[in-house]
């Protein structure tokens, strides 16, 4: 085979299975010296797999990589970074229980451009003493960031970096990412976020079931063409689909509230959070990275106490002291860190029948029957893609998501607290959680979902609360909640134009059409594989 002289990477022909599964199929891709090349697919398209071989995680069945004109195969990140391809993961790769100076001797990262970095990046304050798991999930990924672009690799691929962050961080990541392109130096980046993909990137790589389908340049209207190739069917389906997923401007609502918060607090950033939640209903939690978004939602769980303020649960007064206080009246979480979530190692049968095993016993043994009649039942309503068959890890990460909500449909749901549920996930999941989340209201359940992506307020919800400085600081109704009117809010800002200049060019992106939901424009140059 020849190698392209000008290019600084080149895989072809990368292939992996998992058993059954077939995560990987004679895969390619090929990045320029200076571009920000994009690799996008749906759930399970075999993104995440193609980056983890590249960077020595995972070792490929088949294929070739070639870095510089350079054959290279990886054998463990610590080869792939001597190498220059460094990765920051969906996870975060800190060591929990080790505080952030520990973290970074491990990797031999040089302290002043990390610190330049978080910087740039917007945590300059952060105390490097602090353990790992103190700080929120947005705070980690944005010193995996730091800590890659301080080794100055040749090219650094992000898997999903921005799903964890709120606008205000997002808007400082791209601008960076602007700024590290160019010279020799590129950048893999993957995102489920079209617009952020239009907004920094010069090509994009699509993959379909372990397949590049194609190579496209990125210019105006481009995003079209590339949820066709992911999808394999035309934009207008799926847009007809997600729309008609869309919940009511406003229903009735009972007398008694499923939750009703009165100025709860919690240390230094919940000060004053006041909101009802109604049966029937999906009340959606708008605010910024750092607004007390997180505590609110882990006093409701249980796994937080408030320091003041209170909280009724149909009407009566709650104090929990653990999740299981919370699960016996009726509040499951959902949580955006699936690896937090699930038992990785054991089975998607064990994993959703793992809440409710003891409502299933009879004289001390649990009725199998029964279990696998639920688990395959939530399986079917969640179209679980389980031909893994066995340990949850297998499953890409959208169905893994799916495996957290699961365990909640066949135990019988009255109220879910919904952290970020679709997170790094694509489209058509999307679509398909949205559709159930409208489906539990309808029957009666009550759903409280905080969203880092403020197009889905629109989408699922009936209306939503704003939270800014720790406060309930306004309400906006579905009908109301346009990205622009949600991002305002957030922003606790009266006027358009206060809103920050990368923040609003984004949005004006959107509302000509930039998001897969709502494409516009002629399709773009494409290059077959």
């Amino acid at each position: 085979m020849t190698v392209t002289a000008d290019l600084l990477l080149e895989a072809t022909g990368v292939s992996k299975t998992y058993g059954a599964v077939v995560a990987l199929k004679s895969a390619s891709l090929a990045v320029r010296p200076g571009e920000v090349h994009a690799l996008v697919g749906a759930n399970g398209a075999g993104k995440s797999t193609f980056v983890k071989i590249l960077t020595g995680v995972v070792h490929p069945d088949a294929g070739r990589i070639v870095v510089r004109g350079r054959e290279r195969t990886a054998h463990s990140p610590a080869e792939a970074r001597r190498g220059g391809l460094i990765s920051v993961y969906q996870e975060p790769s800190l060591i929990p229980d080790l505080d952030i100076r520990a973290n970074l001797r491990l990797t031999e990262t040089p302290r002043e451009p990390f610190r330049h970095w978080l910087g740039e990046l917007g945590l300059r304050d952060l105390d490097l003493s602090t353990l790992a798991r103190r700080l929120p999930l947005a705070s980690l990924r944005i010193i995996d960031l730091a800590r890659a672009l301080a080794i100055e690799p040749d090219v650094l691929m992000l898997d999903e970096m921005t799903a964890a962050l709120p606008a205000n961080l997002t808007e400082r990541v791209l601008d960076v990412l602007g700024r590290v392109r160019g010279g020799d130096r590129s950048v893999i980046f993957i995102s489920h976020r079209l617009i952020e993909i239009a907004a920094v990137c010069d090509r994009a790589t699509v993959l379909r079931e372990g397949e590049t389908v194609g190579v496209v340049d990125v210019t105006a209207g481009t995003e079209e063409r590339i949820v066709e190739l992911m999808l394999g069917q035309s934009v207008e389906a799926l847009s007809a689909r997600t729309a008609a997923v869309a919940g009511p401007e406003s229903r009735a609502r009972a007398a008694t509230p499923r939750i009703s918060a009165r100025s709860l607090s919690s240390g230094t950033r919940l000060n004053d959070a006041s909101f009802d939640l109604y049966p029937g209903e999906v009340l959606g939690v708008v605010a910024l990275e750092g607004q007390g978004q997180d505590e609110l939602f882990d006093i409701l769980a249980g796994s937080e106490r408030p320091r003041g303020g209170e909280l009724l649960v149909d009407g009566k007064p709650a104090n929990f002291r653990h999740p299981a206080d919370a699960i016996r009246v009726g509040l499951v979480y959902v949580a955006a860190d699936r690896a937090e979530a699930l038992l990785m190692q054991r089975s998607i049968r064990e994993n959703i029948a793992l809440p409710f095993s003891s409502r299933l016993r009879h004289w001390g043994l649990i009725d199998l029957g029964r279990e696998r009649e639920k688990v395959d039942g939530a399986v079917a309503t969640l179209q679980i893609d389980a031909r893994a068959g066995g340990e949850v890890r297998r499953l890409s990460g959208g169905n893994q998501q799916k495996v957290t909500i699961a365990r909640w449909v066949a135990g019988g749901v009255r109220t879910m607290l919904c952290f970020d549920p679709t997170r790094g996930i694509d489209i058509r999941t999307k679509t398909q959680i949205y559709r159930l989340l409208r489906d539990m209201a309808d029957a009666g359940a009550a759903i409280l979902l905080y969203t880092s992506e403020l197009k889905e307020v629109q989408l699922v919800c009936d209306r939503a609360i704003v939270i800014f400085g720790g406060r309930v600081v306004g309400e906006v109704s579905a009908a109301e909640g346009d990205e622009p009117t949600l991002l305002r809010a957030a922003y606790n800002l009266r006027s358009e134009s206060a809103v920050p200049e990368g923040v609003a060019a984004m949005l004006a992106s959107t509302s000509s059409g930039a998001d897969a939901s709502t494409p516009a424009g002629p399709g773009p140059s494409e290059v077959p594989q």
